[in-house]
C-alpha cells in the first residue's frame, strides 16, 4: 500500500512573492538600524557637551527636511523607477550615517555637522517613502493589498521597537559612534536587497505634467478633502509629541535619571 506524502507546509503565504519578501526584509534591516540610530544620535550629541536644546536641534534637522522634500519625493517616484529612488536614497542615508559615525568615533563633533548630517538622512527618507509604498503596491495582487500591508507594517513597528531597545544596549557598551556606524551597514544591506527586485513585470507609465503642475494639483486634491487634512494636522501634533518624547525628553530623562542608556 502507497501512501501519498503530505505536502511540504508552505514557509510565507502564495502572496507573498519575491519582491515582496525583499522589501519587507530590507524594512526590517532599515528600521532596526534607524531606530538605534535615533537613540545613538541623541547620546552623540549629549557626550559632545549638548544639552537638551541641542538634542532638540538635531532632531528637528531631521524632520524638517522630511517634511519639506516629501511631497518632492512623491513626484520624483512618479516619474523615475521606484526601486532606483530607493537605492539611491539608502546610498544617501549610508553615507550620511557613516561620516557622522566617523565624527563622533574621532573625536568632538560640532552641532551644526550633526544637524547637516542627519538632515541629509530626511532628505534621503523623504525620497524614500513614497517610493516604497508604491513599490510595495506594485509587488501583492489588488486582493491582498491590505493583509500584506499589515505584515508589513507589523514588521516594520516590531523592528523598530527591537532597534530602538537594542541601540540603547549598544551605545551603553561600545557608544553612540559605533551605532551609528552599525546603521550606516544596515542601510547599505537594505539598500543591496533591493537592488534585487524584480520590476520586468511593471508597466512603464505615462509620461505626466509637470513636477510644479503636479504639486499643485495634489495639493489642490489634498485642500479640497476636510476630511484628510484634518486628520493629517491632529496626526502632526501626535507625531511632534511622541516624536520629542523618542528623541529628546527619553535620552535626557535615561542620561539624568535613570543612569545612562543602559536602562
Amino acid at each position: 500500500m502507497t501512501t501519498t506524502p503530505a505536502p511540504a507546509p508552505r514557509r510565507r503565504p502564495s502572496w507573498a512573492g519575491r519582491n515582496y519578501t525583499l522589501l519587507t526584509a530590507a524594512a526590517i534591516v532599515t528600521n532596526l538600524g534607524s531606530h538605534g540610530a535615533l537613540i545613538a544620535a541623541a547620546f552623540a550629541v549629549l557626550d559632545a557637551g549638548g544639552d537638551g536644546g541641542d538634542v532638540g536641534l538635531v532632531a528637528a534637522a531631521r524632520t524638517l527636511p522630511l517634511v519639506l522634500f516629501l511631497l518632492i519625493g512623491g513626484a520624483v517616484a512618479d516619474r523615475l523607477p521606484r526601486h532606483h529612488v530607493m537605492v539611491a536614497a539608502n546610498t544617501l542615508n549610508c553615507v550620511s550615517q557613516a561620516a557622522f559615525a566617523v565624527l563622533v568615533i574621532a573625536g568632538e563633533p560640532q552641532l551644526w555637522q550633526m544637524m547637516l548630517l542627519t538632515g541629509l538622512g530626511g532628505v534621503g527618507q523623504a525620497f524614500f517613502g513614497p517610493a516604497a509604498e508604491g513599490m510595495l503596491m506594485s509587488s501583492v495582487s489588488g486582493e491582498q493589498v491590505s493583509r500584506a500591508f499589515a505584515l508589513y507594517r507589523m514588521a516594520m513597528q516590531g523592528a523598530g521597537l527591537g532597534g530602538a531597545a537594542l541601540g540603547g544596549l549598544m551605545v551603553a557598551a561600545i557608544g553612540p559612534g559605533w551605532v551609528l556606524a552599525v546603521d550606516a551597514v544596515a542601510f547599505a544591506v537594505a539598500g543591496a536587497l533591493r537592488s534585487f527586485l524584480d520590476v520586468s513585470h511593471i508597466p512603464e507609465r505615462a509620461p505626466g505634467g509637470g513636477l510644479l503642475s503636479d504639486l499643485r494639483d495634489g495639493w489642490r486634491e489634498f485642500t479640497g478633502r476636510p476630511w484628510l487634512w484634518s486628520i493629517v494636522a491632529q496626526f502632526s501634533v501626535v507625531v511632534a509629541v511622541v516624536g520629542a518624547a523618542e528623541s529628546v525628553f527619553g535620552p535626557l530623562v535615561a542620561r539624568d535619571e535613570l543612569g545612562g542608556a543602559g536602562p
